[in-house]
């Protein structure tokens, strides 16, 4: 549904402009009742009876390899699904207003669509190639839109032209930086081919529980799959492109952190556990660049006064929390999916209320700008008063369900590696109570 919008507000061009944006966000609205409807269908089965494979066609074969273009829906695809069409339906519908003044919203709500649509194959895809299809259209959407503002005219003044020039760059950062997790990814797939004969997820997580594939090459697998990772979720050492994607509109920066792009790398962490689960050393990568990644960006939240940067290092940080619980093993999976769930509405709900105050404060960002904007903005202060209350982990918040739990089974095992892990993971909550504390009193 959101392919089909994009390409209609794509083809129909200028002519589209009066009503493209609410064909955007009907389109919109009809994939996230139609996501909710199939997660509603799915809870009601039996529970060995919810993973489904769809075939649609065959691309190719070569000698033994085939590949075929499938879906695979299970609890893990559908939890995703929800998120990013609920949360997707709801930035499209605050962006009718926010762009409302802006000359290409209909484009603008074109690539939106496209970025759900892509997002969308990413986890529904039922082979590593289909996944690859979506990780490539979310690289390629967040391209459009983090430098959406890059058309100042030739005469347009000389500031304006220098925001349009940097807006351009910062897109072209991420997707350079992008491209070089997307190597992981593909070296990843050649190393599937080359033992298991097949992409296929059930074809090769079976082949690795089962040790059909020899322990060192499920470290290289692993180690391929952290890279793609850690490019696609800004994760240490691949993370610097994530400050500068705040040059796109706001409502992007929402989609980015909140329900797409950064979260496909916990994803393909959670979808692999079993190659990780054979590979314990590509495993303990895994934990060590989270513990590594949510201080270094609780770090660049405590020292940044851009508030929009600030909740970026912040997305850096809690992302850093899910990779550490993907880690864990089996027992964090699904930690780290709880998280990655309740980040995706707090922090939407948080970057959605920096748009606000940034529309009311003329587009500045600057908090030391800023004060006393409770008196004049009672429901951003309320709203954005809670996000920062669930991202705190202050009870009954979200976050101190799913944050809390991680932090908790970091602390279980036996050595020394829980003790670490455990006390980085706390250091990194008492630093998100401190910049996220020092952002919202200084709005």
């Amino acid at each position: 549904i959101p392919a089909a919008g994009a390409a209609i507000l794509l083809l129909a061009g200028r002519a589209a402009d009066a009503w493209g944006h609410w064909l955007g966000l009907l389109a919109a609205f009809a994939d996230a009742a139609l996501g909710i409807a199939v997660l509603a269908q799915v809870l009601s089965l039996p529970a060995d009876q919810r993973v489904m494979e769809v075939g649609l066609w065959r691309w190719f074969a070569v000698g033994d390899l085939a590949v075929d273009v499938d879906l695979r829906v299970d609890p893990l695809s559908l939890t995703f699904v929800g998120l990013v069409t609920v949360v997707g339906s709801l930035i499209h519908l605050y962006s009718v207003a926010y762009m409302a003044h802006d000359r290409d919203r209909r484009r603008f709500f074109a690539y939106l669509n496209l970025f759900v649509a892509a997002m969308l194959t990413l986890v529904l895809g039922g082979s590593y190639i289909v996944l690859f299809i979506g990780w490539e259209g979310v690289g390629l959407a967040s391209y459009l839109l983090i430098g959406f503002w890059n058309t100042a005219d030739a005469d347009a003044p000389a500031a304006e032209r220098d925001r349009s020039r940097s807006n351009a760059t910062a897109a072209k950062k991420a997707f350079v930086m992008n491209r070089i997790g997307d190597v992981g990814l593909l070296l990843a797939m050649m190393a599937m081919v080359s033992r298991v004969g097949s992409v296929a997820f059930d074809a090769v997580l079976p082949a690795a529980r089962s040790g059909a594939v020899p322990p060192g090459w499920l470290t290289a697998m692993g180690f391929f799959l952290l890279l793609a990772a850690c490019g696609k979720s800004a994760q240490f050492p691949l993370q610097a492109w994530l400050g500068d994607a705040m040059a796109g509109p706001t409502p992007v920066s929402a989609l980015i952190h909140a329900a797409t792009m950064v979260t496909a790398g916990v994803y393909l962490m959670v979808r692999s556990g079993a190659v990780f689960e054979g590979a314990p050393a590509a495993q303990l990568a895994v934990a060590v660049v989270g513990a590594i990644t949510l201080v270094l960006g609780a770090v660049i939240g405590s020292a940044k006064d851009d508030m929009k940067k600030v909740l970026a290092a912040s997305t850096m940080s809690q992302i850093g929390y899910m990779m550490l619980g993907a880690g864990l093993g089996p027992a964090g999976y699904a930690l780290a999916i709880f998280h990655l769930l309740t980040h995706g509405f707090f922090k939407a709900q948080l970057f959605l209320g920096a748009g606000s105050v940034m529309h009311a404060m003329g587009d500045q960002v600057d908090m030391r700008r800023f004060g006393a904007l409770a008196g004049a903005m009672h429901i951003t202060w309320a709203t954005m008063g809670v996000g920062w209350l669930a991202i705190l982990g202050v009870p009954p918040f979200s976050g101190f369900w799913s944050k809390d739990r991680i932090i908790e089974a970091a602390f279980t095992g036996e050595g020394a590696r829980p003790w670490i892990l455990g006390g980085v993971a706390l250091v990194g909550a008492g630093l998100t109570a401190f910049y996220m504390s020092r952002l919202f009193f200084m709005i």
